[in-house]
């Protein structure tokens, strides 16, 4: 099989030498040199110069080991997810969500995954920084946003949109403004939470997007607050499309230039760097995964 092929040799490249590979998978030095012939012959390019003293890779050998890495690695983790399916798993995870999913989804989504394996315990803290994972001693954190730490790994769950909206009420109070730049005229009840900027809106142009600056009478970092600010009719908002969405389709607020908003960021499960991260946190990242798929038309208009 070439994929097997693929992954002995790039435990070749790793171990230097057939014989550690050969001992490695309980093969014979001759399989070992079989198979790679036989990989050899069916991709028609050398891969390695064998002395008796040393492997040498060949070009064509350096470019496929690359790739024989990745398929090594991706084979591995399938093998893992799914060995750990079925099995009861346990011990304690400390994690990070933000307020909106949390309250949104991962509440009733981790105690779920908590009552499905009783010998797990999680302890689940809502908030929107970006916690310290290493010093803080968390196992997994959901975040929204960008990651710039090597350190850690990220997995990608979702994108989240976010839209401007106001309540009826106050566009009949008010008018409702013909392009975002005309939000400037607006109370704009601004998101504290926001990294760009609570009174900076990000917006889609043909020329690329830009950022109008707004003005309002209130701000908070509360995402629960704010909700219930521009319901009142009190103002205008820029938020995560999950936050509001229950809202606009009853009709309590009425979206505003839902092509033009510019601002869609990426939910991300957070981990620090292993080669082998613990099951119970690799089955807790794809349950939790799961749901915000299951209400992903929460998050993102564009589902393809």
């Amino acid at each position: 099989m070439l994929a097997n092929d693929l992954i002995l040799f790039s435990q070749v490249i790793e171990l230097g030498s057939f014989s550690k590979a050969a001992e490695q998978n309980n093969l014979t030095n001759s399989v070992v040199s079989k198979r790679i012939a036989r990989l050899e012959s069916e991709l028609g390019v050398q891969l390695l110069y064998r002395t008796t003293r040393k492997l040498t890779v060949t070009e064509a050998g350096n470019v496929l080991a690359a790739g024989a890495k990745n398929v090594e690695q991706a084979t591995l983790e399938a093998l893992s997810t799914v060995s750990g399916l079925g099995e009861n798993i346990s011990g304690h995870i400390k994690m990070s969500v933000p307020t909106i999913s949390g309250d949104l989804l991962l509440a009733d989504a981790i105690a779920q995954f908590c009552n499905a394996h009783p010998g797990l315990t999680v302890d689940m803290s809502l908030d929107n920084r970006f916690v310290d994972l290493i010093n803080g001693g968390y196992d997994l954190v959901i975040r929204t946003g960008y990651l710039e730490d090597s350190s850690l790994i990220a997995r990608h769950i979702i994108d989240s949109q976010w839209v401007v909206c106001a309540s009826p009420v106050y566009l009949k109070q008010n008018g409702k403004p013909p392009t975002p730049k005309d939000l400037k005229q607006h109370n704009c009840l601004k998101y504290a939470y926001q990294s760009s900027g609570a009174n900076e809106w990000e917006f889609k142009s043909d020329n690329g997007n830009y950022f109008v600056q707004v003005n309002g009478a209130f701000s908070t970092n509360n995402a629960t607050a704010l909700r219930k600010a521009v319901l009142g009719g009190h103002g205008i908002v820029y938020v995560p499309q999950c936050l509001v969405y229950e809202d606009m389709q009853r009709g309590d607020l009425i979206e505003l230039f839902p092509e033009l908003v510019g601002k869609k960021l990426g939910v991300y499960a957070v981990y620090p760097f292993t080669k082998h991260p613990p099951k119970k946190v690799k089955m807790l990242i794809e349950h939790i995964k799961q749901q915000y798929l299951s209400i992903a038309h929460y998050f993102t208009n564009n589902l393809v």
